[in-house]
C-alpha cells in the first residue's frame, strides 16, 4: 500500500482537533451510490443521500477535507463570481437563471443553516462580506452589479471610504460593496463535522483509497481501488480541482488554480485591534484578488494567487506577504508563520458545471472562488438528482463534459497572463 499523502502544514491542520484517520477500502462492497471525493460536495451529498435512506460509501485518494475544502480561506460568500445577471442569464437561459440566481444568493445563509441543524463547531460566524473596489472602474462596475443583482434579490450596498476604514482598518480603498450574508468558518473543522453528520446517518468513508477505474456493468457502476472494488447504481464524481483522467474530459474542462494563505500567530490588541474589529471577511476587485479575514484568537489570514514552481511545491507567498502589508500597514513586521495552498477549478464561464456523462453517473465541480458556499448547494442538488428530480427542474444546467478549447496552450501562458494582471493591478493601485 502506497504511504499516506503529506497534509499541507496549513492553520487549519494546525488548529483543528485531531482526529482519527478513515482507515482505506479493502474488500469489496455493495451501495446504493459510490461517491469519489471527501470535500465539501461528496461530504453534502452523501449526507442527504443517507438522510433518504440511501447506503452511501465515500473514497478519497487523501481523507476528510484533504483537498480544497481542508485547505481554502474558508470565506463563505454568496454569489456567483464575475458575472454579471444579464450575462449569467444568456448562458444558462431565463428559466434556470431564475433557480440559480436563488440558489446563489441563498448560498451562504444555506451553508450557516446546516453548521446550526448539524450543530458543527466550525468557529462559524456570518458578520458580511466587504469586497472592496481597487479604482475607479471597479467602483462604476460594482454599482451596476449592485442594482442587477439586488434587482433579483441580493442585500447590497455600497459603502465610502469612513465606512470603509472603520469596517476593515484599511485606507487603501474609497469604497467597498457590503454583502451582509458573507461570512466565515474554520473550513477543516466544518468539512469534518460534515463527515461526521454524515456518519452518524450510515455513510462509510475510506480515505487513502485513490479510484484507479470507474466501469460499467450492465446497469452497476463498479469503482475500483488499489484495495477493493465498489459496486452501485450511481457513481458522484466530486473531485474538483484534483479531478483527473477518471471521467473522459474532466480534467480538461476546467483550468487549475492554485490559491494561497498566510497566516500569523495571535497578535496583540495595539496591531491588530481595528483590523476587520466587526468579524467581516474582506477581498478585492483586482484581476489578481486578495482575501483576508480575522481570527477569533487574533491571529491574520491573508490570501490570494500562488503557481507551482515546478518542484513540487508553490511560490508567490513573498507577493502576498508585502500585499498584506500594502493593504494592513499595521501588519509590518509581523511574523508569517504558516504557509499553504491546493488548487481549486476555474471553468471557463466562470459558472458551477453539472455533469451527467452516463447513466448512473454525475459531476459536479467549477466553484471559482465561491467554494464554501457553493460546493454545499453543488453536493444537496446532486443529491436530489439521485433521488429523483428531472434535470430541467435543477437549478444547474445539466450539460456535457467538454474540453476546454486550446486548454493546453492558455495554461502554459496562464503564468504570463497573471503576471500581466498582477502588473496591470499595480498601475491601478498605485
Amino acid at each position: 500500500m502506497n504511504a499516506p499523502l503529506p497534509w499541507p502544514q496549513s492553520l487549519w491542520k494546525t488548529t483543528a482537533p485531531d482526529q482519527p484517520a478513515n482507515p482505506p477500502l479493502t474488500e469489496d462492497r455493495e451501495a446504493d451510490v459510490a461517491i469519489i471525493g471527501a470535500g465539501y460536495t461528496g461530504l453534502r451529498a452523501a449526507l442527504a443521500l443517507a438522510e433518504a435512506g440511501k447506503r452511501v460509501i465515500v473514497l478519497d485518494a487523501g481523507d476528510v477535507g484533504f483537498g480544497a475544502s481542508g485547505r481554502t480561506g474558508g470565506q463563505v460568500n454568496p454569489m456567483l463570481p464575475f458575472n454579471s445577471p444579464a450575462k449569467v442569464e444568456k448562458i444558462v437561459g431565463s428559466k434556470t437563471f431564475e433557480k440559480l440566481a436563488e440558489q446563489s444568493l441563498g448560498s451562504a445563509d444555506e451553508v450557516f443553516s446546516l453548521i446550526n441543524t448539524y450543530q458543527i463547531d466550525c468557529q462559524a460566524r456570518q458578520n458580511g462580506w466587504l469586497r472592496v473596489h481597487h479604482n475607479k472602474a471597479a467602483q462604476r462596475k460594482a454599482r451596476a452589479d449592485i442594482a442587477d443583482w439586488n434587482a433579483v434579490g441580493a442585500e447590497m450596498r455600497v459603502i465610502d471610504a469612513d465606512e470603509v476604514a472603520r469596517l476593515s482598518g484599511s485606507r487603501a480603498y474609497s469604497t467597498a460593496t457590503l454583502n451582509p450574508k458573507g461570512g466565515a468558518v474554520q473550513p477543516l473543522m466544518f468539512v469534518r463535522g460534515l463527515a461526521q453528520a454524515g456518519k452518524a446517518r450510515g455513510v462509510e468513508i475510506f480515505g487513502q483509497s485513490a479510484v484507479s477505474a470507474l466501469e460499467k456493468d450492465g446497469a452497476t457502476w463498479v469503482t475500483r481501488t488499489s484495495g477493493g472494488k465498489i459496486r452501485s447504481a450511481w457513481v458522484v464524481v466530486a473531485t474538483n480541482g484534483y479531478s483527473d483522467a477518471l471521467v473522459k474530459d474532466l480534467a480538461k474542462s476546467i483550468f487549475p488554480i492554485t490559491p494561497i494563505q498566510i497566516a500569523t500567530d495571535p497578535l496583540p490588541d495595539e496591531v491588530i485591534g481595528d483590523i476587520l474589529p466587526e468579524g467581516h471577511t474582506i477581498s478585492d476587485s483586482r484581476r489578481v484578488i486578495m482575501y483576508a479575514r480575522r481570527e477569533p484568537d487574533n491571529r491574520m489570514v491573508y490570501g490570494g494567487h500562488g503557481e507551482p514552481d515546478g518542484k513540487g511545491g508553490i511560490k508567490g507567498f513573498e507577493w502576498l506577504t508585502r500585499d498584506a502589508e500594502r493593504v494592513f500597514p499595521q501588519l509590518k513586521g509581523a511574523t508569517w508563520t504558516h504557509r499553504w495552498g491546493g488548487n481549486i477549478a476555474v471553468t471557463e464561464d466562470h459558472l458551477p458545471h453539472l455533469h451527467e456523462p452516463q447513466d448512473g453517473l454525475i459531476v459536479g465541480l467549477g466553484y471559482n472562488g465561491r467554494g464554501v458556499a457553493m460546493s454545499n448547494v453543488m453536493g444537496r442538488v446532486m443529491a436530489e438528482r439521485i433521488l429523483g428530480v428531472p434535470a430541467e427542474d435543477l437549478p444547474f444546467p445539466v450539460t456535457k463534459v467538454a474540453g476546454i478549447p486550446l486548454r493546453n496552450l492558455k495554461v502554459m501562458g496562464m503564468k504570463h497572463v497573471i503576471r500581466w494582471m498582477k502588473f496591470l493591478d499595480y498601475l491601478e493601485t498605485r
